[in-house]
């Protein structure tokens, strides 16, 4: 029996895998390191990771290497990891018909507004990603800090859902 602490497998789901779920992903595969690994993907993936969040996240210096848009169906294979966390960040994959996934993880939907559905200037869409980052940087930071092991689980699934409803996490961007 090892004392190494458990490392949650966490999966974020978004429909196309291109913005919310990868900018999640690398949050809290930063803010959790050593005790969470964080993946995404989509239901409907667009096979290419957004370039403002891509642009986004290297400023920010998040390692970008190895982002890629994918299918939740890998992760819904009886070899794939074992998933303990399954959050969706977009209102359109949480009304989805979600796929088995190995492990029976807890799951809990975060939604936050699509920054790529943002139209106008560069400014304007940089500020909605930089939004979303903040937002979903936030959710992470609460849920990190979860205690986690010594929760039960009616517990701990009140407490994500709590998070998803993260007044801030909702609110829009502020004009000017």
């Amino acid at each position: 029996m090892s004392d190494s602490p458990k490392i949650f497998n966490v999966l974020f789901l978004c429909t196309g895998n291109s913005a919310r779920s990868i900018i999640a992903e690398c949050i809290l595969n930063r803010v959790g390191r050593g005790r969470f690994n964080a993946y995404s993907a989509g239901s409907h993936p667009t096979g290419r990771v957004n370039p403002y969040a891509l642009a986004l996240l290297k400023r920010l210096n998040y390692p970008t290497d190895g982002l890629r848009s994918k299918s939740w169906s890998e992760f819904a294979t009886p070899s794939a990891v074992e998933l303990d966390f399954v959050f969706t960040v977009c209102d359109n994959a949480a009304g989805e018909v979600c796929p088995v996934w190995p492990g029976q993880p807890m799951t809990a939907h975060w939604g936050v507004p699509d920054p790529a559905a943002v139209t106008g200037s560069e400014a304007e869409i940089a500020a909605a990603f930089n939004d979303t980052h903040r937002m979903l940087n936030n959710r992470l930071s609460i849920f990190v800090s979860l205690p986690i092991v010594s929760l039960d689980a009616m517990s701990l699934q009140k407490r994500l859902d709590d998070i998803g409803r993260t007044r801030d996490a909702r609110a829009p961007a502020a004009a000017g």
